[in-house]
């Protein structure tokens, strides 16, 4: 009897234990189910985010510093008043530049008229920047890029581009739509979807950007002399980036070189900044 009795117990707590294995179980699956849907959730909106703010990360308007009444050039848009800072000269050279995504670019005029004094000077102010109405976007500014290339054609018919950073984008396509003379792109890359890519890795940069600044695909098209400077230490634009940028232009076409000791914003602080550009637009 004792014995029976002792068996009792040893039963009844197997039993107990193989019904609660299920429930514990049950209930670690639905708190892991849980979790990972909040995290889905979570990641689902920060893309959300980054695609419907994504403009404020690229373009960072900056007021013009430098402009006077008789300096500026108004582009009357379908949709918006774009302002350009002049430095007007009358014969058959004229430079327009393109600046980067935080860029005032009144504030090159004074150097720019020093170094190439030979050359009436056009600087775009995006959308947004320096009193230009609208909002910044690749498609808006290309259309203010062509307007102001047709514009300032009519009465210069050797005209340069220059650009800048996110500006080089814009140059390398109005290069590849208009009769350029000469083209310079400073800290360039290959498409604004790899620079993203590399700063975003978790995001699926390709689904969901909207500006992407391809500028290797337009480089195919271009048949002008082309000089590409790189920053040696460029923190922003990887080297390999600027690299696949000068292997889509035409053999012979682009030519890179390196500023030595320089940085992404750095890289016009540099004597060889201005003096590479003269031995190509000076002579």
């Amino acid at each position: 009897m004792l014995c029976a009795q002792a068996a009792w117990p040893n039963r009844w707590t197997t039993l107990r234990q193989r019904t609660c294995l299920p429930v514990k179980s049950s209930r670690m699956s639905r708190t892991l189910m849980s979790l990972v849907v909040l995290i889905v959730a979570v990641y689902l909106v920060l893309c959300a985010a980054l695609f419907v703010f994504q403009r404020s990360l690229i373009y960072f308007p900056q007021p013009a510093a430098l402009d006077s009444a008789d300096s500026r050039l108004k582009l009357s848009m379908p949709d918006a008043d774009v302002w350009v800072s002049t430095r007007e000269r009358v014969g058959q050279r004229a430079l327009i530049y393109f600046g980067g995504n935080a860029e005032d670019v009144s504030r090159n005029l004074p150097e720019f008229s020093e170094a190439f004094p030979d050359y009436a000077l056009y600087f775009l102010h995006y959308r947004g920047f320096g009193g230009s109405g609208g909002s910044p976007s690749e498609e808006a500014i290309a259309e203010d890029a062509l307007a102001l290339f047709d514009q300032v054609y009519a009465r210069h018919p050797q005209i340069a581009v220059v650009g800048r950073s996110l500006g080089s984008g814009v140059a390398v396509r109005l290069a590849s739509q208009r009769p350029v003379q000469n083209l310079i792109l400073v800290t360039p890359y290959n498409s604004l979807e790899e620079i993203a890519a590399r700063q975003y890795p978790w995001v699926p940069v390709q689904w969901l950007l909207k500006d992407r600044y391809e500028s290797g695909k337009y480089a195919a098209h271009i048949r002008v002399p082309t000089l590409l400077l790189a920053a040696s230490d460029d923190e922003v634009i990887a080297r390999a980036s600027t690299q696949r940028l000068l292997e889509n232009f035409p053999k012979g076409v682009a030519v890179l070189k390196v500023v030595p000791d320089s940085g992404h914003n750095s890289i016009s602080d540099r004597v060889q900044y201005l003096q590479w550009m003269g031995d190509v637009l000076n002579h």
